[in-house]
Order: C-alpha cells, then structure tokens, then sequence
C-alpha cells in the first residue's frame, strides 16, 4: 500500500488540507460523543455515511500500489443544472481542510454527466478555470455550474464546482503561473479518490483576495485557443463549500468516526452531519469550542513551541508535526513519516481564539510496523514540512477524528450559540 499521499492546499485565505499517512491523537478524557452523536446511526437527511478504505486506486500503476490509507469516503450526487440527468459518484474524499466539491472530468463523462464550462462575465468567449495549489503540486479544471446533494441534503439551485482535468493532454493547459506549483496531481490515484468534498470552515475557497487580485493566480480566464490568464472572481462565482448553499443545516458539518484498534483495521467507518444545533441530532452537546482566526487556525503548544497556524483536517491522513527525538523513516515513499523503536506517547494542548484551551493526548509507532492491509490506522505521525507563506502548524489529520465527534461551524455562521469560523471536539 502506498504510505506518501499528502495534499496540502494554500489558497487566499491561507487553508492547509493535506494526505499522507496515518497517525493518533485521543483526548486525555476519552472520547466525545455527545448525546446527538449516538442518534447519528438512525440516519436522517443530514446524514451520510462515511467509509475509510482503500479507495478506487490503482493497485499497480504506482510504487507498491496508489491505493493508501486513512482516505475518508462519500458518494455525492451531481446533477446538470436544471434538468433531471444526475449521477451518483462514489469514493469523493471529504476534506474538513479545503472547500468546494471537485470531481475527476473522466469519472462525470464515465457517470454520464456533462457539465459546461462557466464563460468569463468580462470576456463571455473565454472560460473560468482554477488552479488549486498543493504543497506537492496542483490541480486544475474548469469551473462549472452543478446541483449537489449529498444524503437528504441538496444546494439551493447549481453552484460552481471545480471539474479536474485528468486528461493526459489537458485543454486549455495550465499556465506557467500554475504548473509552478509543482507537479500535477490530477488523477484519481493521485488523490485515491473520484474527486474531493470540501467542508472546511469556510463557504468559498478564495474568498476576498480572489475578488480583488486579478494576480491571483487562482482562477484563470482562458481564450478557445488556449491561452490563460489569471482573474478575479466574484464570491458568487467561486467554487462553494456546498453545504453553506444548502437550505437549512447550512453553518457548519459534523464528522464522527468510530473508534479503531491500536494496532488499527482493514476499514474504518462513521458519520457526515450537517448543521450544528439545527436538528435534534447535531447539538454540540459537551463539546469544546475552539474559535479559530479568519486563516481558519488556531494554537497549538507542543515540546515547548508555539504552533500559531495549527488545524484540523480529515483530508490530512496522518499528524503532522515536528519532533526531533522522533527518527524518521528513512528514505522512499516513508520518508515523510516517524519511526520510532517503539509507539510513543505524546501530548499537545490546542487553544482557540477565545482562549479556550483544550489538552490532547496521541501516539506515534512505528510505520514499517503497520499491517499493509490496514487502511484505517490511529498512530503514525508525520513530519510538518515548511509551506512557504504559511506560519508553524500542528497538523490535526484523520488519526485525530477516530473515536470522535469533531465540529466544523462556518465563517460568520451562528453556530449552537458561537459565530464561526470554529471547531470543536
């Protein structure tokens, strides 16, 4: 099974979402699970079901194989606007990190879905199409018009998502300004799924600064020859984090993933809610908030370090930090992770904007250790590689999500009683 899949997002507002690897974070209490978690497998509207496993990777076209672990999984419907002709894609990654929903072009045409290219206002011959960049590289699409709905839950009416182009010739070609970024990653083997779903905190993936600066190097306006340039792009037109445009339960999600083995599983499972405090099953209950900044982080303090630019990610498949006791793993696809002698028990205290603070108790092992058969794993940690304009971060991936209930409230959205942007656990 392949261990190296990290994907770490840096848009206008500074959004980190990441893969790669496994790793364990529980809370020195236990687990959280409020009383509206337990109602979560009664189903509802404003629930999903969510699976960890290997995802619809190739398990021969890359080293060892594309498929990894610690990928949590959902099937979204798409539905060309305004008509009747919808398609269920399975295997989308839900992303707490990241907003917007972006699916594999090949995956829609596959599904039998058509989506148009949304025209530029300003140059209505030209289209949209955005360069999202990674840490490891970027992908790129067109921007078009689709109606969501994922479980019960459906967008008031068609909004942008990104349709990634995993062409081996895409047309129009990335520009320099985003092949820059590195290498490209679009391909379902490069994110071990169809497509991602977006969740984070906030509503759009840009926002302002996208708005105001042409130079964004985001979004691009490109002629039928082919020629790109970057724009700017109105709020309204940026790829949404479909749940903010849903009608109700649209301020914030709810993910729940049960509790795992230590030495971890072959799958793993649990709940997408939407909404928080709008239904009889997604109450915040006992859980702690933590307010985060208008970037979407917060502080975490670890071995001594101020870590100011610290969040929680489900598209994030280890802990990211930096320790140097821990030995890494050497070189190849592990290098980016810990190998210790033997599993290590560390600590961590996160705290909100509100001050707030909450301690959080994990575990790291060693990952040459792991069954390969396992793809839900609780207690492998990862090295917090610099991301150039990005302050020192504590990574809090999918490891921290088993055996919890973990609340994401959106920006400026009245959430059981607290305005986001928030997370709380």
């Amino acid at each position: 099974m392949s261990t190296v899949h990290r994907l770490a997002a840096l848009l206008g507002v500074a959004l980190l979402s990441a893969c790669a690897g496994g790793g364990s974070a529980s809370s020195g209490s236990g687990s959280n699970a409020t009383a509206s978690g337990e109602d979560f497998a009664n189903g509802g509207p404003n629930v999903v079901a969510v699976s960890v496993n290997p995802g619809p990777g190739s398990t021969t076209a890359c080293e060892g194989s594309c498929q990894t672990f610690n990928i949590p999984l959902v099937s979204v419907t798409v539905c060309e606007p305004g008509t009747s002709t919808c398609a269920t894609i399975p295997n989308v990654l839900v992303d707490t990190g990241s907003s917007g929903l972006r699916l594999m072009a090949s995956v829609l045409t596959s599904a039998g879905i058509s989506l148009t290219a949304m025209s530029d206002p300003q140059n209505p011959g030209n289209t949209i199409q955005e360069c999202l960049p990674f840490a490891d590289g970027y992908a790129w699409g067109a921007v078009a018009l689709a109606t969501v709905q994922v479980g019960g839950e459906t967008t008031s009416g068609a909004v942008p998502v990104q349709i990634i182009n995993d062409s081996a010739s895409p047309s129009p070609a990335p520009p320099q300004a985003c092949t820059s970024n590195g290498t490209s990653l679009d391909s379902v083997n490069e994110f071990d799924a169809n497509g991602v779903l977006g969740v984070t905190v906030f509503a759009q993936d840009c926002g302002e600064s996208c708005v105001e600066a042409p130079s964004n190097d985001i979004y691009f306006s490109c002629t039928s020859s082919g020629s790109c340039s970057s724009t700017a792009q109105s709020l309204a037109d940026q790829v949404i984090n479909p749940v903010a445009s849903f009608p109700t339960d649209n301020n914030g999600v709810i993910l729940q993933l049960a509790a795992i083995s230590a030495d971890g599983a072959t799958t793993g499972s649990g709940y997408l809610v939407f909404g928080i405090g709008t239904e009889n099953n997604n109450g915040l209950g006992s859980a702690t908030v933590l307010t985060a900044d208008d970037e979407g982080n917060f502080t975490t303090t670890f071995n001594g370090s101020t870590l100011s630019s610290s969040f929680i990610d489900s598209g994030s498949n280890s802990l990211y930090f930096n320790d140097s006791t821990l030995p890494p793993c050497g070189t190849g696809v592990a290098a980016d992770f810990y190998c210790p002698t033997g599993t290590v028990s560390l600590s961590a205290t996160n705290q909100g904007t509100n001050g707030t603070a909450s301690d959080v108790s994990f575990q790291v092992a060693n990952l040459n250790d792991i069954n390969d058969s396992y793809f839900a794993i609780d207690d492998v940690g990862g090295l917090a590689s610099p991301v150039p304009g990005f302050g020192p971060y504590f990574d809090w991936g999918l490891p921290f999500f088993y055996g919890r209930t973990v609340f994401n409230a959106i920006q400026g959205a009245s959430a059981g009683g607290t305005v986001g942007p928030y997370y709380a656990y």
